[in-house]
């Protein structure tokens, strides 16, 4: 063990933590997973061998314990302090995808991209618009994540969920609650499984849509910046009178304002960037520095789509 993570973990919390099969990590970086690419480290990290040795460890870990569900980081800001407890995220066991009749059987750490592919390569129309969605099957569902017109609760049949208390469940669409970038999940809940639902189609007008929203994406969104996807939500208050997140932002002058290291995109002016330099207290502050200058303008409150967790730097809690 290092000296950093020596400091980072204290032994009698490893002494509580059950065995498993998987992999027990400590002190790892998770500026290195976060598409922002700031932040600290994670007490411990889980790499769970399957769902089975997941169930297990959830079961046997103390509930005093947090376990905070990670995917690849693309919608997700770690602040500087880094994250106590368990940081969970999944492996190749469950980025398995198997189309079956109409329906796409798949992991939750199968890309949103890779999903698309796979549905394209098979003949299989309706997931197009998951060529989008950045990030992991099961981020997209926790999220009810869409782009382009569609969503995860239009193409979702089945999710297998694992609770805190290591209890697996198969829930349908209702059961999850899902609503415009939102479902019931409690934050500690796994999405490990996903079955989707598509329809026949060509493959040649399947790839020229995936085509379409990648070049769409190129043009309208900064995907070669260090950034986090969507900074917010679209509101639905009737004082943003149908306008999206972007056109309030605008609207309040913040397209391309910038504090410290961290910037609102020029190109899509409902990104944060990291130019290289930020500190994720930096991005999250300008973000909710954006937030107050649209709430004093438009008298519109933005909803953060960007999930941030974690401790702030510098010792604060």
């Amino acid at each position: 063990m290092s000296q950093m993570q020596a400091q980072v973990m204290e032994p009698s919390l490893v002494d509580r933590l059950p065995p498993v099969r998987g992999r027990l990590m400590l002190g790892t970086q998770l500026s290195s997973i976060t598409w922002f690419r700031v932040g600290g480290p994670a007490e411990v990290m889980f790499r769970p061998e399957d769902t089975e040795d997941l169930a297990c460890f959830l079961r046997e870990c103390p509930a005093e314990i947090p376990v905070t569900p990670v995917g690849v980081g693309s919608n997700l800001l770690v602040r500087d302090g880094g994250v106590r407890g368990v940081v969970l995220r999944l492996g190749r066991a469950h980025a398995d995808i198997s189309v079956r009749g109409d329906e796409v059987h798949v992991g939750a750490a199968a890309l949103d991209v890779n999903v698309a592919l796979v549905c394209q390569e098979a003949g299989i129309a309706g997931l197009e618009f998951l060529r989008g969605v950045p990030g992991t099957i099961g981020g997209a569902v926790r999220m009810n994540a869409g782009s382009y017109g569609r969503e995860m609760k239009d193409v979702l049949r089945e999710a297998e969920v694992v609770d805190r208390a290591g209890n697996l469940y198969r829930l349908g669409p209702g059961d999850l609650g899902l609503a415009y970038r939102h479902s019931d999940l409690p934050p500690d809940s796994i999405v490990t499984r996903a079955i989707l639902v598509g329809m026949p189609g060509e493959r040649a007008t399947i790839a020229a849509r995936i085509a379409e929203i990648t070049q769409m994406r190129a043009t309208t969104q900064p995907v070669k910046s260090r950034t986090g996807g969507s900074t917010f939500a679209n509101p639905t208050d009737p004082r943003a009178e149908g306008r999206k997140a972007w056109e309030l932002i605008d609207a309040a002058g913040c397209r391309g304002f910038r504090m410290g290291g961290a910037q609102m995109s020029e190109l899509h002016c409902n990104f944060l960037i990291n130019d290289g330099n930020a500190s994720a207290a930096e991005i999250e502050a300008l973000g909710e520095e954006v937030r107050r200058r649209v709430r004093e303008h438009s008298g519109v409150d933005l909803r953060w789509e960007i999930r941030r967790i974690g401790e702030a730097g510098g010792g604060q809690r």
